[in-house]
């Protein structure tokens, strides 16, 4: 078997990732579902935008107590109660949008709701990640993860729109909610190591303290947040400008958004199932450095496209070498962090992506207005690979030979 999907040998870890992928088509059906239904009841592109936001901000607010709830409880036990929370708001918004009752304040309110339930649960089922595999096949297995991911993008939409065409908007919402079953049954039929919980005294806060003092001091975990950090600044923001890119300047349409999403899913895809052989091939460090390099030049020629083909071609290399950054910096955060204290590290980690993504994707925005997207995806891209260099060279402290320590922090078999 190929190194990619040796994983997939395990039954736990066979067991949470085909369920997760049943899962996350059903949530980007939904996805859709919504953004079409609120567009379609109100006209306006603020509550498009709104009701997305209400999905994606309690990731990037809440994920660091998800973090302090995964490190203080048993962590396959909170992962299903916050599944049977995001099932109980799909199930509500299939049943109200059956009869007819989803205004766009409801659906925005059980799309938070949803949100909120997913971002307390998303760091115990990322930290239970080293209990579903072998140490030497972690970066696998996260590879595998961030292929599901998006596949499940690809496949989402497409079937989103055969199902609201077939039945309406509450089939789709109706078959998210049952494909978070999926994720139940493999929960009830996982088999983990004993892990002894850490109910003890401490706030909250001194919890999350803890949690930050353990990453700052850590050099590896240091550095990851940092390089993810700056990604999500300066690079992840092409994610929310393809719309723009595709309008404004290839002067395409619909077609033309949906060719350069489906072409970075599909380059997702490919790249996360070739992290691992390459990563064996040079050094995980090496390769995140390769990719933080390839994002970049594959950005700045997207940027600069003539046509819609050379952008497609470039977007393929985009989304390969950005799950690439995405992946070797989770592995890192995966092997380093104290496993007493993943989830705290964990919920930082997300917490650094989740708010500096669309604080980069509104300001790159709005100076998009003024100088065109263009030169705004090429800029970002010249500022990924600067900052990154900076940050990995100060942040990260020097060898006896003055290079970064991200070996020792990217390598599978560094020390926990």
């Amino acid at each position: 078997m190929p190194s990619s999907l040796r994983p997939l040998r395990r039954r736990n870890f066979a067991l949470v990732w085909s369920a997760a992928l049943v899962s996350n088509v059903g949530t980007w059906m939904q996805t859709v579902a919504v953004g079409v239904l609120v567009t379609a009841r109100t006209g306006h592109p603020a509550w498009t935008a709104l009701v997305a936001a209400a999905g994606f901000l309690p990731g990037g607010l809440l994920s660091p107590f998800g973090g302090v709830l995964a490190d203080r409880h048993d962590r396959r036990r909170l992962f299903l109660v916050t599944t049977l929370g995001e099932t109980a708001c799909a199930t509500a918004l299939a049943v109200l949008a059956a009869g007819g009752r989803a205004t766009p304040a409801t659906v925005t309110l059980l799309v938070f709701a949803g949100g909120c339930a997913s971002a307390l649960g998303f760091p115990a089922y990322q930290a239970i990640m080293p209990d579903l595999v072998p140490r030497d096949e972690l970066g696998a297995a996260i590879s595998l993860s961030s292929a599901q991911f998006n596949l499940g993008r690809v496949v989402g939409p497409a079937l989103a729109g055969i199902a609201i065409a077939a039945g309406g908007y509450s089939w789709a919402f109706g078959l998210n909610a049952g494909s978070f079953a999926a994720v139940i049954a493999a929960l009830l039929l996982l088999r983990l190591p004993a892990r002894v919980a850490d109910p003890g005294p401490g706030s909250v806060l001194a919890r999350l303290a803890e949690g930050a003092r353990a990453t700052a001091a850590d050099p590896s975990c240091r550095a990851a947040v940092a390089v993810i950090s700056v990604a999500a600044l300066t690079a992840s923001p092409f994610i929310a400008l393809v719309p723009a890119v595709a309008l404004e300047a290839l002067h395409g349409g619909a077609g033309a958004t949906s060719a350069l999403i489906t072409a970075q899913g599909v380059g997702a895809v490919a790249g996360a199932l070739a992290l691992t052989p390459l990563a064996r091939r040079v050094g995980r460090r090496r390769l995140l450095l390769a990719d933080l390099v390839a994002v970049a030049a594959a950005l700045c020629v997207y940027g600069a496209a003539p046509d819609l083909a050379v952008a497609v071609a470039a977007m393929v290399v985009v989304g390969g070498s950005y799950i690439g950054v995405l992946a070797g910096c989770n592995t890192i955060i995966q092997l380093h962090a104290p496993p007493s204290l993943r989830g705290r590290v964990l919920g930082i980690y997300m917490m650094a992506l989740g708010v500096l993504y669309p604080v980069g994707a509104l300001v790159q925005g709005a100076i998009a207005d003024r100088v065109g997207v263009r030169a705004v995806t090429i800029g970002g891209a010249v500022l990924l690979v600067t900052a990154a260099v900076l940050v990995l060279r100060s942040v990260v402290p020097a060898t006896v030979d003055r290079r970064p320590v991200v070996a020792a922090a990217a390598d599978d078999a560094a020390p926990a």
